[in-house]
């Protein structure tokens, strides 16, 4: 609940900020333009609410990768201040020389030097407004004095600045007295496997107070963060593996942003397609497209496409390619270095057996391989697979480790969101698709 009423508030915060980038521009262009320098600028009116969109947009997603929107940090008022207006300059530093470029004769340095100043201060104002109406710290309880609740305790100090410790008990019997501060608002149990026989009277006490409490299980560390509790009959089931995508919601959203942006790619890049598969076809001997076997969604088999940018061989079900690999063509040396090879797969997002975004498929061969050796292999396997993903974009991709590629997998897949893919997405575009597996070891592998 709490981590919702946080993804809620950053939503809020980002939208405020974009509002009032908005209104900045249109302040910026009003005064400089028709204030300052006495210029109708009604005509321009719908290219500048087309260019302050665009703006707020992108500097509100630029915000959000930096971590502007997370929890305030206790103290960092002015450090949060810094970063605010080093990053708005940087944006309208960028502004303006695209505008430069594309040589549009009504850029006004005039009008963005009052947007900068302008927008910085309002949304300056803005965090002030929002620290000063933040609630106070909730002040907690924590029942247990052991490895857990110290382990619980280090990790509200160091990522929860909404949470202040109000103490930690290993007398229960004080729990009740120490609840009748109306400044206590929760209680935490974190009791090892040996004291669990005082969950009982602590929930009794809690729910006595009219106080919540919140329960760390002693065998936490298995619990993905993705876990649910549902209900059947009268039983509580803890469900260690549903997901985001497990939401019908969730799932018809994602899948209509594949059909319509993998499409809409389709179109944009036919003539790179087109020329690609040409060149394929005059630069090698051999079919054009490679189509290989791969394990998609609920271990079922499907055909992958991609430009063919190797020679054929026996290995090419049972082997990784390498950065040194023989069998690679000239052609498909570059290809492979710039990921044009792949494009092919956006077909396989248009018909469902796979995703833009998601972990990489794998071919039956190594799934069979890793299914044992590797912890949490196959979780992988219940959603899509996808073109890029949160351990590509972090450099984990061809010849690296299998280990740190699933970990980074299953991160993905409990922690799904529309923002998060739209973050993978962007890092791919601006960097994602050049190919650095050569910069890891190939020992890293395990």
């Amino acid at each position: 609940m709490h981590q919702r009423n946080r993804r809620i508030i950053a939503c809020l915060c980002a939208a405020s900020d974009a509002v009032l980038m908005l209104l900045s521009y249109w302040f910026a262009s009003w005064f400089w333009l028709d204030v300052v320098v006495h210029l109708d600028n009604m005509a321009r009116l719908p290219l500048t609410v087309v260019s302050a969109c665009v703006y707020a947009v992108c500097a509100v997603v630029l915000l959000a990768f930096t971590g502007a929107y997370n929890p305030p940090r206790r103290g960092g008022f002015l450090r949060e201040t810094a970063q605010l207006w080093l990053i708005n300059l940087l944006g309208v530093g960028a502004a303006a020389a695209i505008l430069y470029m594309l040589w549009l004769m009504h850029f006004s340095r005039g009008v963005l030097a009052v947007f900068y100043v302008t927008s910085c201060t309002l949304m300056t104002l803005r965090r002030l407004v929002q620290r000063l109406i933040a609630q106070p710290p909730r002040q907690v309880i924590v029942c247990g004095r052991g490895p857990l609740a110290q382990r619980y305790v280090q990790s509200v100090q160091r990522e929860a600045p909404e949470i202040a410790i109000a103490g930690c008990l290993d007398d229960y019997t004080a729990l009740e007295e120490r609840l009748q501060d109306p400044a206590i608002t929760e209680v935490v149990a974190a009791l090892e496997p040996e004291d669990t026989g005082s969950m009982s009277e602590i929930i009794r006490i809690c729910e006595k107070c009219g106080t919540k409490i919140s329960i760390v299980p002693f065998y936490h560390e298995i619990i993905p963060a993705s876990a649910a509790i549902e209900s059947v009959g009268d039983t509580k089931v803890i469900n260690l593996r549903a997901n985001p995508l497990d939401n019908l919601g969730c799932a018809i959203v994602k899948r209509g942003c594949d059909i319509m942006l993998s499409l809409l790619l389709i179109i944009l890049l036919l003539p790179v397609l087109l020329l690609t598969a040409l060149l394929v076809k005059l630069t090698s001997t051999g079919p054009v497209l490679f189509r290989q076997q791969r394990v998609g969604r609920g271990k079922r088999l499907f055909t992958m496409y991609k430009f063919r940018s190797m020679s054929r061989s026996d290995a090419e079900n049972s082997a990784w390619s390498t950065p040194d690999d023989p069998r690679k063509t000239p052609f498909g040396a570059f290809m492979r270095k710039f990921s044009i090879d792949e494009l092919p797969q956006l077909f396989n997002v248009l018909k469902g057996d796979m995703s833009l975004v998601g972990p990489r498929p794998e071919i039956p061969h190594f799934v069979e391989q890793f299914r044992d050796s590797v912890p949490l292999y196959m979780v992988k396997h219940q959603v899509r697979p996808g073109m890029t993903g949160w351990a590509q974009v972090n450099g984990w991709r061809g010849d690296t480790s299998i280990v740190r590629r699933i970990e980074h997998d299953v991160w993905y897949i409990e922690h799904w969101s529309l923002h998060l893919d739209a973050m993978i997405l962007l890092r791919t575009l601006f960097g994602g698709f050049i190919n650095r597996e050569h910069l890891r070891r190939k020992g890293d592998r395990s």
